[in-house]
């Protein structure tokens, strides 16, 4: 493969596009917490060790396909060559976005003509809403705006990104859901009424199920376009660009989902 038109290998930056990972984030909706504990402590045991307790939905993290698919590809199965790392964009829609608003295929052309950088068919495509302002871990946290209220895609955005063969996507949200395409929408029907009062429609007619639920998660991993949450770091400045996207889940067997580092090498402004 040949990297060096996307990326000057000569005088590039690494990006760090992940959250961190800790008890102090809340849980998506009806998961338990993350707890950890001191196994070991120094002045015990002359050594430090820890022992974890959590879904893997914490953080930033990579979703594998068998997290919605009986006899689903596990993490370890996602080679780095041809999968995990691969050429891509950080597109930001943040400017088209706020409280509860769906995007579709045409926002994301709009967003990308306007910002001058080209979405090509079999990318990797990392979104940026700037939600993640709104993460625990953000400059302006807001619990509610960050895990309920976020933008999120239906079932139009889904099929065009079947149509464009992405290899994977990755968001700055909780979710690469629309909020109130999960189990959000059964939890909290008050903020159902408000987001209805945003959209001047009822929500059955805006993402009516079954068709919309969870669509990012059942209709693109059955083609093995899965994604990656939580994103944040310094995903504002690796906006608006092409370049090389990685993501670093550890090996994990059998598992549904796994902690992941999300990267981007792009080429050093001059």
């Amino acid at each position: 493969m040949d990297w060096s038109k996307t990326v000057d290998w000569k005088n590039f930056r690494i990006f760090d596009l992940s959250q961190p990972t800790s008890w102090r984030a809340p849980p998506f909706m009806w998961y338990p917490p993350f707890k950890v504990s001191w196994l070991k402590t120094l002045g015990e045991h002359g050594v430090r060790a820890q022992y974890i307790e959590s879904s893997l939905h914490f953080g930033t993290h990579f979703d594998g396909q068998m997290h919605f698919m009986t006899g689903g590809k596990d993490i370890a199965s996602r080679p780095l060559q041809d999968y995990l790392i691969g050429e891509g964009v950080t597109l930001d829609i943040g400017p088209y976005v706020g409280d509860y608003d769906i995007y579709a295929p045409e926002m994301f052309r709009k967003a990308a003509r306007e910002a001058n950088v080209e979405i090509n068919r079999g990318d990797i495509v990392v979104v940026r809403t700037g939600y993640h302002h709104y993460a625990w871990c953000g400059d302006k946290p807001d619990e509610v705006r960050y895990m309920i209220k976020h933008p999120g895609p239906d079932v139009r955005f889904a099929k065009w990104c079947i149509e464009m063969k992405f290899k994977w996507l990755a968001v700055d949200a909780i979710s690469q859901d629309h909020p109130l395409n999960t189990v959000v929408r059964k939890a909290r029907p008050d903020l159902v009424e408000e987001a209805e009062k945003k959209w001047g429609e009822k929500i059955e007619k805006m993402m009516p199920w079954p068709e919309n639920y969870q669509v990012m998660h059942v209709l693109l991993f059955p083609h093995l376009i899965q994604h990656a949450e939580n994103l944040g770091g310094e995903i504002d400045e690796a906006a608006n660009r092409r370049g090389i996207i990685g993501a670093f889940p550890f090996k994990f067997e059998d598992g549904e989902t796994a902690f992941a580092r999300i990267v981007a090498f792009l080429s050093a402004k001059q």
